[in-house]
């Protein structure tokens, strides 16, 4: 019996020795006491060398890394005070160590978990999850082989690698020259194991410069996935690039200098004869080049929301809704909407359908907009208003005009014309202010972004739909402008009792009945009151019974009370 538990702990002791994160701890166990010296090296040996060994690195990337994997989980990132603690060293010997740090990212063991310009501590780390999941299986982790792509794969890796880059702060960029250079090295690594395409073996022969590189590919992934071949503005490449290339880049283009001029794989983009040397666009010829054998039409999808990607969903409506809502998508079925597009341009008018939902929030407005396109096969190109605004002077309306820029070349490429939507739109549509001898500023602004909408409005050959919350501000010169409009009301009783019925399916008609005339709920109330209810019988269980359904409903009917005084909730 002795001999029995000699083994199995000298199996448990061989298993520990082997064990990554046991290691790990270890050296972090020891290096708190002893601090980053000789004799913490020379104790903690045996630990080092097992880590050191599976992941091929040095000893001092073994204990930075042991670090950041105990930090794992904590409710903030790594950052330099947090090394300064553990190995009880200053700021001076962590910035002497940074090229260990640096090469732990360059093997993507640990990434940064920031990037904010006005951090003042330096920058902090995280380790990924996939390190993380293979450390639990007791294996060194492989970071993903992106060799032999497709060009649609080479260019979504862009992407992501883009996205991943552009600073939090848009218009900012980052003070650290790591997260420039680590950025370099991902390019170029992606380039380089991807000679085989035909975009990698065009650019090799030019030698562009890195920052060169990031801008070309960064408007190549705009033109693919969001259709901008309509230019972007160098001040949005900030994120992606250091303060000194940023200035560099600046002064080259805004001379029209520069490899990419010179190769004439861009250009300034020219709006209605002037010339704009703050905004740049693709060249025909790098479209050519670049992305030509790329079906262009079906790839830049990002940002649309495709019409067989929108569930089915039931909608309730009182009466006089139910035959405007019928009506106008028979009308926007692609045969009647083609048939009284032809009508209407032959009579000399206007082609295009403006549509405005309006009402309370809650009603259905939004979700009608989706179900309308399920049933047309009508993609919906989206419109984020808050992305249309912007703090430099002339970009938003630039922006907004971009967008329909794109929803032109949209209808133009599609089989079937796809619907932009203006989602609570108050924003844009309100009434335009009186500046009296005022110019400048964001009442301006705002009067010129309206102004371009009426003039777009004017020339639709489309569809558009505007949804609001707040009819009382909606500008005349829009009112007039809008097609169909529809008023959507909080549904009557015989609605609300079917909405109910189709959300609660397990409760009675009766019942239904009774919680649609005791309760003047909007539709998405109802929806989220059936939300608790599944969360409920989810942690314990059972079905919700009617006396705790009754209770939901009072606890939502406080929450319309408090949205009376300041607060409304969401379409």
């Amino acid at each position: 019996m002795e001999d029995n538990k000699i083994i199995k702990q000298e199996i448990m002791t061989s298993k520990n020795e082997d064990n990554l994160l046991l290691n790990m701890d270890k050296i972090v166990n020891m290096v708190k006491e002893k601090g980053m010296c000789a004799e913490f090296f020379e104790e903690a040996s045996p630990y080092i060398e097992r880590v050191k060994t599976a992941f091929e690195i040095n000893e001092k990337q073994a204990m930075f890394l042991s670090i950041f994997v105990s930090e794992y989980g904590k409710r903030t990132d790594t950052a330099f005070a947090d090394l300064e603690r553990i190995l009880k060293c200053s700021s001076c010997r962590l910035i002497f160590e940074l090229g260990n740090i640096s090469m732990l990212q360059k093997r993507r063991y640990i990434s940064l978990a920031g990037r904010n310009s006005y951090r003042v501590t330096g920058n902090s780390y995280r380790v990924p999850e996939g390190v993380i999941a293979a450390l639990r299986e007791n294996k060194a982790y492989q970071a993903p082989s992106f060799k032999n792509l497709t060009t649609e794969d080479f260019f979504d890796k862009i992407d992501e690698l883009v996205a991943k880059n552009r600073n939090e702060y848009r218009n900012e960029w980052s003070d650290d020259e790591n997260d420039y250079n680590l950025l370099c090295q991902d390019i170029n690594d992606l380039l380089a194991d991807n000679r085989q395409l035909p975009v990698t073996k065009y650019l090799e022969p030019l030698n562009l410069c890195d920052a060169d590189k990031i801008i070309l590919l960064t408007l190549c992934v705009d033109c693919i996935f969001f259709g901008k071949s309509t230019g972007s503005y160098l001040r949005d490449f900030r994120g992606l690039l250091s303060y000194n290339e940023f200035t560099s880049k600046r002064r080259q283009f805004r001379n029209k200098r520069g490899d990419l001029f010179e190769s004439k794989l861009i250009e300034c983009v020219n709006d209605e004869g002037f010339e704009d040397r703050e905004m740049f666009k693709l060249t025909d010829k790098a479209q050519n080049e670049l992305l030509g054998e790329l079906n262009l039409q079906t790839k830049s999808k990002k940002g649309m929301i495709e019409w067989a990607s929108l569930p089915e969903k039931k909608l309730f409506y009182n009466p006089q809704e139910q035959g405007k809502v019928e009506e106008l998508t028979s009308l926007l079925m692609n045969e009647n909407f083609q048939n009284i597009q032809k009508r209407l341009k032959d009579k000399g008018m206007r082609t295009g359908f403006a549509c405005l939902f309006y009402g309370d929030p809650g009603t259905g407005k939004t979700e009608t907009v989706y179900q309308m396109a399920r049933k047309t096969g009508r993609d919906i190109l989206l419109v984020d208003i808050s992305q249309t605004k912007s703090m430099w002077f002339g970009e938003s309306e630039k922006r907004i005009k971009e967008v329909f820029d794109r929803y032109r070349a949209k209808v133009k490429e599609a089989a079937i014309a796809p619907i932009l939507l203006f989602n609570e739109a108050d924003a844009v549509i309100s009434k335009r202010q009186n500046l009296g001898n005022e110019r400048k500023g964001c009442g301006q602004t705002e009067n010129t972004i309206q102004n371009i909408i009426l003039q777009e409005m004017e020339k639709l050959d489309g569809i558009l739909i505007a949804t609001t919350n707040l009819l009382q501000n909606l500008d005349k010169a829009f009112e007039r402008r809008f097609l169909y409009k529809i008023e959507f009301h909080n549904p009557n009783s015989y609605a609300k009792s079917a909405i109910w019925q189709s959300i609660l399916p397990s409760i009675s008609q009766e019942n239904a009945l009774s919680l649609a005339q005791q309760f003047d709920f909007s539709g998405g109330q109802i929806e989220n009151i059936a939300r608790k209810c599944t969360v409920n019988s989810i942690l314990f269980g059972k079905e919700t019974d009617f006396e705790q359904l009754i209770s939901y409903c009072h606890d939502e009917s406080l929450v319309k009370k408090q949205n009376s005084i300041g607060f409304h909730t969401g379409d």
